[in-house]
């Protein structure tokens, strides 16, 4: 018989931590629904761990209340709350084989020795490992031992699988192919997910939507796309991948786009309504600029403009070029590199180059005052 979970829903309704005159996590209120798998995303400081160990139990919370299926957990103890947990130190027993460890929480829970193994079995097998239940950790790589945390958590049958930083540990190389056998177990099972990363590509790689934190409160709220596409702030475009973020005026437009004009006599044009005069903050992503020789550009047309090199970064798939703007705005941009003959381009310093971008590159980042407002408070 296969591992069942019962996948919950998980409410966060004005969830508060406060330490003295310091607080960590700031009237938190959040939806996630059964069987999903959302990421709290964000710097050191912003309270995304502290708010992962209030829903774990781990912490109590000064305000606000917990609810798993709709029942309030806020003052249930750790081990009634039916959570699995993994975290970056995966706390194996050095005494106890793979098997053993991955029976620990049915025995704590007094299941019947029969059960257990039966569940053991199936656990090991769901992550690959039936062939190491009686390894002792010592005699595991890291992504090994990885997995064998992970089944330990899975085999009690959670409602919820909290995860906070769980691959942290690994290297680069390791660490992606355990992402995306993580994902694959989580839709498997379709198991309620809440997991804690500082990795961004971590993030858009697992999550169905991200939490992005900042200071202890929200910042945005969104699918992979929606974040990475359409950030709400500055933080949010600054924090989520690499950006180019330009300062403009609305000088024009209709329902379905509008014209900003920037400093040096740059104009763009970006799809989405806006009052003329408005002063606004766009979003360029460095992989939808297209770069070419100076003199092949159309000087003056919107959404190019001539830049300089300041330097070249080779990163093997792609280039990242550091250009700067006839307005002295610097800009990036990332060019793949083309393999086989002719397929490499050389990017000196001082070359000129004529930049372009589709209109619909452009994003439209509406709340600048605001996001520099808490920029200036932080």
């Amino acid at each position: 018989m296969a591992l069942e979970t019962n996948s919950a829903s998980v409410a966060l309704m004005g969830l508060t931590k406060t330490y003295g005159l310091s607080t960590a996590v700031d009237k938190l209120s959040l939806e996630i629904a059964a069987g999903e798998m959302v990421a709290f995303l964000g710097p050191s400081g912003c309270g995304k761990t502290t708010s992962l160990r209030m829903i774990a139990g781990l912490v109590q919370p000064s305000a606000g209340d917990i609810l798993i299926s709709g029942q309030p957990v806020t003052r249930v103890p750790v081990h009634r709350r039916n959570i699995g947990m993994l975290f970056q130190n995966y706390a194996l027993f050095p005494h106890l084989n793979v098997a053993e460890n991955v029976a620990f929480g049915l025995q704590m829970r007094g299941l019947n020795r029969a059960d257990r193994d039966i569940r053991v079995r199936d656990a090991l097998a769901l992550v690959q490992l039936e062939r190491f239940a009686e390894r002792m950790p010592s005699a595991l790589s890291g992504g090994q031992q990885q997995r064998v945390a992970l089944a330990r958590a899975l085999v009690i049958e959670p409602s919820v699988l909290l995860l906070d930083e769980p691959l942290g540990a690994l290297d680069k190389e390791l660490r992606e192919n355990m992402q995306i056998e993580l994902r694959r177990l989580q839709q498997r099972l379709s198991i309620t997910t809440i997991m804690v990363t500082h990795d961004q590509e971590e993030a858009l790689t697992l999550a169905d939507r991200i939490v992005v934190m900042r200071g202890g409160r929200l910042e945005q709220v969104g699918t992979p796309g929606d974040i990475y596409g359409r950030p709400s702030s500055r933080f949010v475009a600054g924090f989520v991948g690499a950006s180019n973020l330009f300062e403009g005026r609305v000088t024009g437009g209709d329902a379905r786009s509008c014209q900003i004009a920037l400093a040096g006599g740059v104009r763009l044009t970006a799809p989405g309504s806006a009052d003329i005069g408005d002063d606004v903050l766009v979003l360029i992503r460095p992989e939808a600029i297209h770069v070419r020789p100076a003199d092949l550009g159309a000087p003056g047309a919107p959404n190019s403009a001539i830049a300089t090199i300041e330097d070249a970064i080779y990163r093997g798939p792609l280039t990242h070029l550091y250009l700067r703007l006839s307005n002295d705005h610097p800009l990036v941009v990332f060019v793949p590199n083309r393999a086989g003959p002719g397929g490499a381009m050389r990017w000196d310093r001082g070359m000129r180059l004529a930049v372009d971008w589709a209109e619909d590159s452009n994003h439209i980042i509406r709340d600048k005052a605001h996001a520099d407002q808490i920029a200036d408070a932080h």
